[in-house]
């Protein structure tokens, strides 16, 4: 029997399913949202929820558990130096899960797992200097061909467009003129 005893086996090794744990947690912590099957999301609420409330605190002690756990340092103390101090005033309920239907493939249900007011984490100080990392000037010459091509794919449709709505535009007015011409003619009569 299985009374009381907390936890889903997720069809997987004790050893695999705390690994997968472990890297749903950090990829949570380090996008602010991940999609994943609804099983994994219940199971790994508990999981990052205990998580938070370990940066909520933020001691030393705190923080080598959690690099432990997360076997990334960034991701560990962006958990204390952000989303602890976010979290400060709230008891409990860091994350919300939406669930999303089925998987076409297998049938699986999927859900998107995400923190709760995450909108201020989407743009992290990671993504930024992955931004500044990237060479600008290279892609600004390919996307500067790309866009010649597609300005002129844009003007060839704007002006058959145009075209259209001036041909469209002087038959509307001149069916106005003709319904005017016939309401004047019955105001006569």
């Amino acid at each position: 029997m299985r009374h009381r005893v907390a936890g889903k086996k997720l069809g997987r090794t004790t050893e695999h399913r705390k690994a997968l744990l472990r890297n749903l947690a950090t990829e949570l912590f380090r996008y602010g949202r991940i999609k994943t099957t609804l099983p994994k999301a219940k199971a790994l609420r508990p999981v990052a929820e205990k998580l938070i409330t370990l940066g909520k605190k933020g001691t030393l002690s705190d923080r080598r558990r959690l690099i432990s756990y997360l076997k990334d340092k960034k991701v560990a103390h962006k958990v204390v130096d952000e989303i602890g101090p976010m979290y400060s005033q709230r008891p409990g309920g860091y994350t919300r899960i939406y669930k999303l239907g089925w998987r076409k493939g297998d049938g699986a249900e999927m859900a998107i797992i995400e923190l709760v007011e995450s909108e201020v984490l989407w743009k992290t100080k990671e993504t930024e200097e992955v931004a500044e990392e990237k060479p600008v000037e290279e892609k600004s010459e390919v996307v500067e061909e790309s866009t010649t091509e597609e300005e002129v794919k844009a003007e060839v449709v704007e002006e058959e467009i145009g075209e259209e709505t001036k041909e469209e535009g002087v038959e509307e007015e001149k069916k106005e003129a003709e319904n005017k011409e016939i309401d004047e003619k019955e105001k006569e009569n």
